[in-house]
């Protein structure tokens, strides 16, 4: 024993800690379940569902911009990633296919 430091009581005491591999490893397979469970495959069905949507959009359809914009599709450009939206009569803006949240039913902009 030191004149300053004192000997670890714990370091004296051996046995009982040998048998922890295998459950960190059933605790490690836990936590992936869950993080899979609860976080991967949620978003992952949200992306694809955005994905069928943004596939699906044709001319005519009633939409919903993730700005809040609300207009009908006039043209739909397959080879670019934008289409082109009327908000009223004189009124059409250009936006990418991905700021499209919604497709509203008909009817919808008569209605606001």
């Amino acid at each position: 024993m030191s004149l300053f430091i004192s000997d670890a009581h714990a370091q004296a005491a051996t046995g009982g800690g040998a048998g922890g591999g295998f459950e960190m490893l059933i605790m490690l397979g836990v936590f992936g379940l869950i993080f899979y469970f609860m976080l991967y495959r949620p978003q992952a069905k949200r992306v694809k569902e955005h994905k069928n949507l943004i596939s699906s959009l044709s001319k005519g359809d009633e939409i919903l911009t993730q700005g809040g914009m609300v207009g009908k599709v006039t043209k739909v450009s397959e080879d670019k990633d934008f289409i082109e939206i009327a908000l009223n009569d004189s009124t059409n803006i250009v936006v990418q296919k991905s700021a499209v949240s919604a497709v509203l039913p008909k009817g919808t902009m008569k209605a606001i």
